[in-house]
C-alpha cells in the first residue's frame, strides 16, 4: 500500500488539555461546550422550555435526595482521560466538601445522570446515552420533551443499556439504586 488511502490521524484533547486551552483563555467560562471522545462539541442553546423544566427537575430532585445525594445542574462528570460531558444533572454520593478537591465526579461517583432533551434528542440518545453506557453510569434519564416522556435506561452493557422504561406524567419513577428515592413526574410535567 502506498499510504494514499490513508485517512489523516485526528489529534484527541484530553480532559487536561481542555483545561489548560480554558486557562490559557482559548475557551472562556460562558462558552457551552463540553468534551466527548476527546473533542470539543458546542452544546445546544437552553431554550425556555428546556429551562423551565430543568428548574422543576431541580426542585423534585433536590426535595427527592434531600441529603442522600448532591444534585448537581447542569455541571461536568469526568467519564475517563477524554470524557467530561455536561449532562443537565448529575446527581453524586454525598461528599462533605461536595467534590471542591480532588478529581470531579466520576462514574463510581454518580448515582444517576439525567438530560433534558429538545433539539437535542437525537444526540443524547445516539452519542451520549452509548457513551455513559461504555464508561459504566448505571442509570440515565432521559427527558423527552415533545413527548412528555421520561427513558429510563439502566444496566450498562458495553455501548447500550439492557434495559430501557418510558414513564408519561402521571407516572413516579424510582431511582434503581435506592428504590425508597423517587420523583413524581407531574413535578416535572406539570
Amino acid at each position: 500500500m502506498d499510504g494514499t488511502d490513508l485517512l489523516p490521524a485526528r489529534h484527541k484533547l484530553s480532559v487536561d488539555d481542555y483545561y489548560r486551552m480554558g486557562e490559557a483563555g482559548i475557551l472562556r467560562d460562558d462558552d457551552r461546550v463540553e468534551l466527548i471522545d476527546g473533542e470539543i462539541i458546542d452544546m445546544a442553546p437552553i431554550g425556555q422550555g428546556h429551562a423551565a423544566t430543568v428548574n422543576k427537575l431541580t426542585r423534585a430532585l433536590v426535595m427527592a435526595f434531600g441529603d442522600r445525594a448532591i444534585v448537581s445542574v447542569q455541571n461536568p462528570v469526568r467519564l475517563n482521560r477524554f470524557n467530561e460531558p455536561q449532562p443537565d444533572f448529575g446527581v453524586f454520593r454525598p461528599r462533605a466538601d461536595f467534590y471542591a478537591t480532588g478529581e470531579r465526579p466520576g462514574p463510581a461517583d454518580t448515582l444517576l445522570v439525567i438530560e433534558v432533551a429538545d433539539s437535542s434528542l437525537r444526540y443524547d440518545r445516539t452519542v451520549k446515552l452509548p457513551l455513559y453506557a461504555r464508561t459504566g453510569i448505571a442509570e440515565v434519564w432521559i427527558v423527552d420533551l415533545r413527548r412528555r416522556m421520561v427513558d429510563v435506561h439502566l444496566s450498562p452493557s458495553g455501548d447500550a443499556y439492557a434495559t430501557c422504561a418510558t414513564y408519561g406524567p402521571d407516572d413516579t419513577v424510582a431511582l434503581s439504586q435506592a428504590p425508597e428515592i423517587a420523583v413524581a413526574l407531574s413535578q416535572v410535567f406539570a
